[in-house]
């Protein structure tokens, strides 16, 4: 059976962040070391993927999950990964409430309606810098204005101005200061619609643009697809401008929720999984449920790890990791 649970705005999760290295081979040969450049099959990367999504100790531990690679054509390898003690299956068609994997779509449908070409306002708002930092939460019949106006969400804070603050309100207000703040529900998903196509077929539980959509993973992995092809305008601007996001290693970063002892950043709408020590370079937007989508550093292939738990970004980012590092190496994990 398919689940939906209401949006939850804090996006915390910590993981090991795996380096992604070329391959081929197979492991006996190189005592489960990478294989050597250019020699891996793709059975072997659907061997190893599906390997480690079905065994991997930090996979079997979020079961139940649907997980999905693919690349600018089509899914490449996927599966329902089952519970013993839960009867929830999870597909490529369960409807599931994303979280802040919304604001990836939310910086897409921005990308496409500019054409590409992002003011600097724009780039303030995307990147979390605008001093829009006091969202908390919006009710599920109120538009988009209604929902900034509410408790405080759209109030400003100097201090945060120019500085990277982790939070919802500055997608609000960018709504609203893009006209779209007379829309509910019904007409902000046949906006984002208008501008990632028709056939993305998504809705929205409250008018948040930072974390109320929701839709299948088969729905969000066309939209992926459509980022490599190159038909959505984020394709070519994923890592576009990015800024730092540790306060501990950067004066322009308040509060997120990225581990400290990492150092990632934030792009439009998305991380970029780039750490100077752990990161493989992926761009991604986990969501705090566990739907967790990335495209890889070199823009060939998308993925997935898809749940709904009311606290599961942590965990679908250390499996989504070692799925994604299987598929590049032809190793399983």
């Amino acid at each position: 059976m398919n689940r939906t649970l209401p949006d939850i705005l804090a996006l915390l999760f910590a993981g090991l962040v795996v380096a992604a290295c070329g391959g081929g081979g197979d492991s006996s040969s190189n005592n489960g070391g990478p294989n050597p450049p250019g020699l891996v099959t793709d059975q072997q990367r659907i061997q190893a993927a599906t390997a480690t999504a079905q065994s991997n100790n930090l996979c079997t531990a979020i079961r139940p999950f649907y997980w999905e690679i693919g690349d600018r054509s089509a899914a490449l390898a996927s599966g329902s990964v089952n519970s013993s003690s839960s009867a929830t299956v999870y597909t490529a068609n369960s409807l599931m409430s994303i979280a802040s994997a919304s604001k990836w779509l939310y910086g897409s449908y921005v990308a496409q309606r500019r054409a590409g070409a992002l003011t600097t306002e724009d780039d303030k708002f995307l990147n979390f810098q605008s001093g829009y930092t006091n969202l908390l939460e919006c009710q599920p019949d109120q538009t988009v204005a209604q929902c900034d106006a509410y408790q405080g969400n759209g109030d400003y804070t100097a201090a945060n101005d120019g500085r990277f603050f982790y939070n919802g309100g500055h997608m609000e207000k960018h709504a609203v200061l893009l006209g779209l703040g007379d829309m509910n529900n019904a007409m902000l998903s046949a906006e984002m619609r208008s501008q990632l196509g028709a056939d993305v077929v998504l809705g929205y539980s409250q008018p948040q643009l930072a974390g109320g959509a929701y839709l299948t993973p088969s729905a969000y992995a066309l939209v992926l697809r459509k980022m490599l092809t190159g038909q959505l305008r984020m394709g070519s601007m994923l890592g576009a401008h990015p800024v730092c996001t540790n306060p501990l290693t950067c004066a322009t970063a308040v509060i997120g929720p990225i581990p400290l002892a990492e150092s990632w950043h934030y792009s439009i709408g998305h991380w970029v999984e780039d750490d100077p020590a752990v990161g493989d370079g992926a761009f991604s937007s986990p969501g705090a449920f566990g739907f967790y989508p990335w495209i890889d550093a070199s823009r060939t292939y998308y993925g997935m790890v898809a749940r709904m738990e009311s606290a599961g970004a942590l965990d679908s980012v250390y499996c989504g990791r070692l799925v994604r590092k299987a598929w590049v190496t032809g190793v399983a994990q």
